[in-house]
């Protein structure tokens, strides 16, 4: 049977446009999808003996009640529901959680008369923080081990001793705020740990107002498309095959990967690491959007780097309330406030702000530092200074007379 939709991704963003979720949520969310729906059934070849499983752990990140995560993780997770696959409970303990995925296992049988078994589960959070609990190194380490698709994960119970789950393989979509992302993420794991498996997809507002939601029979239509597309995706089986093309775009970059990196903080340098795997992943998903035929081409590579230059341009505002200090937690009350005002004069944050900042210097100190994370520019008008807040933080702010521009 052929596809109904030239590409699932577009069509589903077609399907959501009506809806108040950013861009990059509705995209990652729909992406989300479509991982959810091939589970570890399809693969990449790597290395030598190495296979690369299209999981993905998707983060949005946001600030309370702004921009509509709740809704943009529910639209897309509908169809993976309806369709029966699995799913794992919004709040689960740990026990619970590994129960889920045992009892998740299946044998499949390949096009090829092969026989594939697996343990594939989607987690869906829409509260990462309940989700993990506070400071739960246990459950943060069998996620970065699952990430990993392991082909046998063995564990200890309380009552039967070890146990084995063959297979492994998990996919999450979650949310959470920047606030909560301290108490969710311990900071140990931002180096190679579980937080340099995730892509936190950042953003500080919706995308629009719609008072009046759309349900006419043409959206009615294509969720069904959609539904009968996603069920032939979940069909698919075997190894993913790849162009001359995508390799010569794949050497290219691999080789010049360390020059066109993006500028993240510290924080950023364990996803920064592992920023090939996220990307031959997203290929993959990107190649099933569009056709059957598990061919990885030099579109489908190019498209992928595009969403994840795209989503690399806030992320790094996740991590902007990490540490202990109230410098941090100030800093995130700034970035919120600059954004939502877009344009502010250096005197006013002062004025409403002043009860947070111990001196002149202490003031001066953090305009700097959303300075120099290209959050801001500056633009002198009379004798005051106006901030201008950065959409796509790509330029210095001048401070002493200084300007420097990224390309």
């Amino acid at each position: 049977m052929r596809r109904q939709l030239p590409d699932w991704i577009d069509a589903y963003m077609r399907y959501t446009q009506e809806t108040e979720p950013p861009v990059l949520y509705r995209k990652w969310v729909g992406i989300s999808c479509i991982a959810a729906a091939l589970r570890r059934k399809v693969w990449l070849p790597w290395d030598i003996d190495g296979k690369l499983y299209p999981n993905l752990y998707v983060v949005l990140v946001g600030p309370p009640g702004k921009c509509r995560k709740g809704t943009a993780m529910s639209s897309g997770m509908s169809l993976a529901k309806e369709l029966g696959i699995k799913l794992a409970p919004n709040s689960l303990t740990r026990e619970q959680l590994i129960r889920e995925l045992a009892d998740s296992s299946d044998i499949t049988i390949t096009k090829d008369k092969k026989y594939i078994t697996h343990a594939s589960l989607t987690i869906l959070s829409t509260e990462l923080t309940v989700f993990l609990g506070y400071d739960n190194k246990q459950m943060i380490m069998d996620l970065t081990d699952w990430y990993d698709c392991l082909d046998n994960w063995e564990y200890r119970t309380k009552t039967q001793g070890a146990d084995e789950i063959a297979g492994v393989w998990v996919n999450l979509l979650g949310a959470t705020t920047p606030q909560q992302v301290q108490s969710a993420l311990p900071p140990d794991t931002f180096g190679g740990g579980l937080a340099s498996r995730i892509i936190f997809v950042f953003e500080e507002d919706k995308a629009k107002k719609v008072p009046e939601p759309h349900n006419s029979p043409e959206l009615k239509d294509l969720r069904q498309v959609l539904l009968e597309d996603l069920s032939m995706i979940s069909a698919l089986d075997g190894p993913f095959k790849v162009t001359r093309e995508y390799m010569d775009r794949w050497v290219d970059w691999y080789m010049r990967s360390d020059e066109t990196a993006p500028d993240m903080p510290p924080t950023f340098e364990g996803y920064l690491n592992r920023r090939q795997t996220h990307l031959r992943k997203l290929s993959m998903l990107c190649s099933v959007s569009r056709s059957n035929d598990m061919i990885l081409t030099k579109e489908d590579w190019d498209r992928a780097l595009g969403i994840l230059e795209a989503t690399e341009v806030k992320m790094p505002r996740t991590f902007a309330g990490v540490g202990t200090s109230k410098n941090s937690q100030l800093l995130v009350q700034l970035m919120d406030y600059i954004s939502t005002k877009k344009k502010v004069s250096l005197s006013e944050i002062y004025q409403d702000f002043y009860a947070y900042f111990d001196s002149p210097r202490h003031f001066k100190e953090q305009m700097e530092m959303l300075a120099n994370q290209r959050f801001v520019k500056a633009q002198q008008n009379g004798r005051d200074t106006y901030l201008i807040y950065q959409t796509d933080h790509k330029l210095h702010a001048m401070f002493g007379g200084a300007t420097t521009t990224q390309p």
